[in-house]
């Protein structure tokens, strides 16, 4: 009896409840007034774009870089450091830097040896053969773009390798003589500069090399 008495109030609760929804009507809700006197309303970001969409074409087309700019690849920079100070010291005052960086050739000295052996046992041969001759300072290569060639010394002046070469042939031993070149990365600087700006002035002393570069 109590079970169907709690069955019959949830039923009419729920039957109450389903009439209020279906008679009820949401109050109306009042305009928001247009906004004070003198103070601009607000405008969504979308909205700003699609009023700007229509607008006129600028009445002269934009001056371009290359119309009113230099534009040069300066250096070479032998060091990431130099072309740090570089880059500092030329700061604000240029329109464009952005920097480049390449391999190049650099003469490391001037080497004599003896050109390469047949096999490695053969030019242990040669280097006992110049120990017999009294001649101390060698060293054979073994591995490498050199393999098997005989060093008779790196020279930074060739006045130096030449008067070791002369020693050699003394001696009775014929030696080659070439500069020793490698490779070095340096870097470029690619600026924008206006006509009448002196970079050179900003970058200080140095034998900078510049060179005209299409601008971008």
């Amino acid at each position: 009896m109590l079970a169907r008495g709690a069955f019959l109030v949830l039923l009419c609760c729920n039957l109450a409840a389903a009439l209020w929804w279906a008679l009820h009507r949401p109050l109306p809700v009042p305009p928001l007034p247009a906004g004070e006197p003198g103070v601009p309303t607000l405008v969504l970001l979308a909205e700003l774009e699609r009023e700007a969409q229509p607008a006129a074409e600028l009445a002269a087309a934009p001056l371009r870089l290359a119309e009113s700019l230099s534009c040069l690849s300066i250096g070479p920079f032998d060091t990431p450091s130099a072309l740090r100070r570089a880059v500092d010291a030329l700061g604000g005052s240029v329109g464009k830097l952005q920097y480049r960086e390449a391999q190049v050739q650099s003469l490391r000295g001037w080497r004599v040896y003896l050109p390469a052996a047949a096999s490695r046992a053969e030019a242990l041969a040669r280097a006992r053969a110049l120990a017999a001759r009294g001649i101390r300072d060698y060293y054979v290569v073994t591995a490498g773009p050199g393999e098997n060639t005989v060093s008779l010394g790196l020279f930074r002046e060739r006045r130096n390798a030449e008067s070791r070469l002369e020693e050699l042939r003394a001696a009775g031993v014929e030696a080659t003589l070439v500069a020793a070149n490698e490779e070095r990365p340096k870097w470029w600087l690619e600026i924008a500069v206006a006509p009448e700006l002196d970079w050179r002035a900003l970058l200080g002393s140095g034998d900078w090399q510049a060179r005209p570069i299409p601008c971008f």
